[in-house]
């Protein structure tokens, strides 16, 4: 989704029913299957700027995450100091 696809002077400034449509964008940027999922989020986003300020936000955050965020692998020698420090405890 293009951030600058319409403008916001066509936008609602309130929503109905924000949890509701926050869910919606969610799932749909989680890649849960919905029926007619693009048609739904572009009229979201063309009506509403709550929502379209919403999943601009969402998308940024989870592209940060997804650059940022790697798996390290554990040293051996802190696996084994806790696998210690448990038996010690039981």
């Amino acid at each position: 989704m293009d951030n600058n696809s319409s403008s916001s002077e066509g936008r609602k400034q309130s929503c109905a029913d924000v949890s509701k449509c926050f869910q919606l964008l969610e799932s749909i940027l989680d890649g849960e299957h919905i029926p007619n999922s693009k048609e739904v989020l572009q009229e979201k986003l063309d009506k509403c700027q709550p929502c379209f300020q919403h999943f601009h936000l969402e998308q940024a955050i989870r592209e940060v995450l997804k650059t940022k965020c790697s798996k390290q692998a554990t040293p051996n020698e802190l696996v084994l100091r806790i696998r210690e420090k448990i038996q010690e405890i039981k």
